[in-house]
């Protein structure tokens, strides 16, 4: 099935890295014209760089979406350069997990600005616009604890699940304005932060021994690729996924014990 995305506009947040640069690669590969947000100018522009080697162009912004000030200026900007936001993936965050006993009120702050916090409030900049062109799609990317939370799985878990509310909430509301909201459970999909463990922690043993270790339990026995999670999330951003709305996916291998 060919998905299409022609004349579509698409903003990526966490678009320098992992699953958000595959997310803008399979965007751009379907006709969208993609802006990717990420904190650091750098990997922004390395991000572009090798987007630019496959022949495909996006623009990049430096954005902190934990902070309004800097969603509500990235926002602005985008709309000055391309007009208008048709497709919103809410992708920035990070895994942090602790025992609860040791979570700060600031550090669950934190999390809820990185992860909710940060969806709602750019999603209701696109909200209007969506409702006016009567075309949306809005695609919350969040983690399997949000069905299944596990000890010291905290503050990740507390905010995914509110995601997965705020997904149905936003979906109820905008069906009847062709605005459809779904979220994607990430289960284990390889990116950096797996990298990064193995020099951490088994730094002496092969990488490929290690990511077999970590997909023990994993019904399909392998780690998820980046790209398999993009196909998915261009078909319900494209027009193929005209009739998925208000759900949320596990992208896991069959991982998690919740469907």
């Amino acid at each position: 099935m060919q998905l299409s995305m022609k004349d579509r506009v698409a903003v990526v947040t966490g678009g320098s890295k992992g699953i958000g640069i595959a997310v803008a690669r399979r965007f751009a590969e379907s006709g969208a014209k993609v802006a990717i947000l990420a904190r650091g100018a750098a990997d922004l522009a390395a991000a572009r760089e090798a987007l630019a080697k496959d022949g495909l162009a996006v623009r990049d912004y430096v954005c902190d979406v934990s902070k309004a000030a800097d969603i509500k200026a990235a926002h602005d900007r985008i709309i000055a350069d391309f007009g208008k936001i048709d497709v919103l993936v809410n992708n920035a965050g990070t895994a942090r997990t602790l025992a609860f006993e040791n979570i700060s009120d600031e550090a669950w702050q934190e999390d809820f600005d990185l992860k909710l916090f940060a969806a709602i409030r750019f999603s209701r900049l696109v909200w209007g616009g969506m409702k006016q062109r009567k075309w949306g799609r809005i695609i919350n990317v969040l983690n399997t604890f949000a069905k299944a939370p596990a000890g010291n799985s905290a503050p990740t878990s507390v905010s995914r699940a509110a995601g997965m509310a705020l997904t149905k909430v936003m979906a109820n509301e905008g069906g009847e304005h062709n605005i459809l909201v779904n979220a994607l459970l990430v289960g284990l999909i390889m990116s950096d932060q797996w990298v990064k463990r193995h020099a951490a922690t088994a730094p002496n043993t092969d990488f490929g021994e290690f990511a077999k270790g970590l997909a023990k339990g994993t019904p399909l026995g392998r780690i998820g690729t980046a790209e398999e999670f993009a196909n998915l999330a261009c078909l319900l951003a494209s027009e193929q996924g005209s009739y998925i709305t208000g759900t949320a996916i596990n992208v896991d291998g069959g991982r998690s014990p919740v469907v």
